[in-house]
């Protein structure tokens, strides 16, 4: 079965961080570009970070470079994104998608959220 389960959402004080997993099944991250987005009440569903393990490529929000992180085992086929210095305007719910590299094959997760907030 394919999967993309994100977790490590949790309400966080400003300044503080978090780690977010995104753990595939049904597939190999390494065959697809993953991406993380979030989505804020409210708003639109907004590209956050980018990576691709096969290439060692990494992009990211340009409003987000520095503070956010994405990386990836390939080992345990997980993507994660380290949050640091977040800030109450991070509140969203974050996502995590699969791009096929070499089909039309597109996987979006459940979501997990993170409210930032004192």
């Amino acid at each position: 079965q394919v999967q993309l389960v994100e977790s490590g959402g949790a309400l966080v004080q400003p300044g503080g961080s978090l780690r977010l997993s995104c753990v595939a099944s049904g597939f190999t991250i390494s065959d697809y570009i993953i991406h993380w987005y979030r989505q804020a009440p409210g708003g639109e569903r907004d590209f956050v970070a980018t990576i691709r393990t096969n290439g060692l490529i990494t992009k990211y929000a340009d409003s987000l470079r520095g503070r956010f992180t994405i990386s990836a085992d390939d080992a345990k086929n997980t993507v994660y994104l380290q949050m640091n210095s977040l800030k109450s305007e991070d509140t969203a719910v974050y996502y995590c998608k699969a791009d096929s590299i070499f089909t039309t094959r597109v996987y979006w997760g459940q979501g997990t959220q993170v409210t930032v907030s004192s």
